[in-house]
């Protein structure tokens, strides 16, 4: 590899070791709190969008149906959600934040995924899709499968 060539090497490999440390750092910042980054985003979801059903939820986080449904016993346990029937729909379960749970959304410093959902929301497709490619690139030379 010529120095050029090792320079950028370097300074990728630098670029993706600062994001992943970043990500660490507020996991743990926030599992000190009792939160994790999915717990976050799911609030700040309900928050934004209002009353979803368990299957709304499910799809916006990537989770399966267990998942979804552990995530959802944890909230509702904390006091930070509750479930409700749909008045349209007796079959379907809606969640609803609690105020206890809308003031957590709200307060809760944002950052690690639920900020970078936040923040791709605001780019131009032409950005995302880059950044995209980026990311399928990085999966394939870690040889990640899509998750089912």
């Amino acid at each position: 590899m010529n120095e050029p060539d090792q320079a950028l090497y370097t300074e990728t490999i630098h670029t993706f070791l600062t994001l992943y440390r970043y990500l660490r750092r507020y996991s743990c910042e926030m599992q000190s709190q009792g939160l994790s980054g999915r717990k976050i985003a799911a609030l700040r979801y309900l928050l934004e969008a209002g009353a979803r059903s368990i299957g709304q939820l499910r799809d916006y986080l990537y989770i399966n149906d267990s998942s979804t449904s552990e995530l959802v016993t944890q909230l509702e346990q904390a006091g930070y959600i509750t479930r409700v029937r749909s008045s349209a729909d007796n079959r379907v379960v809606l969640v609803t934040l609690t105020s206890t749970g809308k003031e957590v959304a709200q307060s809760v410093p944002l950052g690690g995924i639920p900020l970078l959902r936040e923040r791709l929301k605001t780019l131009p497709p032409e950005r995302l899709a880059l950044i995209h490619t980026a990311l399928s690139e990085l999966k394939e030379l870690l040889g990640i499968a899509d998750e089912s």
